[in-house]
């Protein structure tokens, strides 16, 4: 069954600009056997708020918690490169966030790839969305629901052409992979987004497997 899917305006396939995008099926998820914790409730050693005072990233009852106004906080670990990230993360109803990779040590909103945290904020663009190239306008996850977030990020050549290739999966379910042959982001940090007052993101578990090994 075809998930709502835009990339570049067209539904489901678009060869545009460079990039492209696939409908998937479901992919059984890959061993925890080398799979590295950045963060595990514990402490917030190793992340960085970059963003502006009045934004507010804090621990509570071993939840990572950010409100507040715009900022970034950013993983001190990386730079990474080629990758699978996952984490688990919840979003208030009309809140917005996004997790960012490949991005700078110093982000703004629009440094590196966001896949984007949404389930219901005045943006359509929702949960499952790689922002800016690849929109999910579909509901796959209710507010203040938690629910896992993973990324597979991998520079590859298809057809002697070099790409990234970017798939995106909610909850076990993989919706799409994103051929970006423009290569956009080449290497970075991972980071999460405090949007805006109205937003509230939690994330209790994030962790990454490198791909290079």
């Amino acid at each position: 069954m075809y998930q709502k899917i835009t990339c570049w305006i067209l539904f489901v396939v678009t060869f545009s600009f460079g990039t492209s995008c696939y409908a998937q099926e479901n992919i059984p998820a890959e061993s925890n056997e080398h799979w590295q914790t950045l963060f595990d409730g514990s402490t917030m050693e190793g992340w960085e708020k970059v963003g502006k005072e009045d934004s507010f990233w804090e621990l509570q009852d071993g939840i990572l918690v950010g409100s507040g106004t715009q900022s970034m906080l950013v993983c001190t670990e990386g730079p990474f490169t080629n990758f699978k990230l996952r984490a688990e993360v919840k979003i208030n109803s009309n809140g917005n966030s996004g997790m960012y990779f490949r991005t700078t040590r110093e982000p703004s909103f629009l440094d590196g790839y966001e896949a984007q945290i949404n389930s219901n904020h005045k943006d359509p663009i929702r949960t499952g969305s790689l922002y800016g190239f690849c929109s999910v306008y579909t509901q796959h996850v209710k507010p203040d629901t938690w629910f896992t977030y993973e990324v597979e990020v991998k520079d590859d050549v298809w057809r002697k052409r070099e790409l990234t290739r970017i798939k995106l999966t909610v909850n076990d379910q993989e919706l799409y992979e994103f051929l970006d042959f423009d290569k956009t982001f080449l290497s970075g940090h991972i980071a999460f987004q405090q949007h805006d007052p109205g937003s509230t993101i939690k994330i209790r578990k994030v962790e990454i497997l490198n791909l290079d090994d």
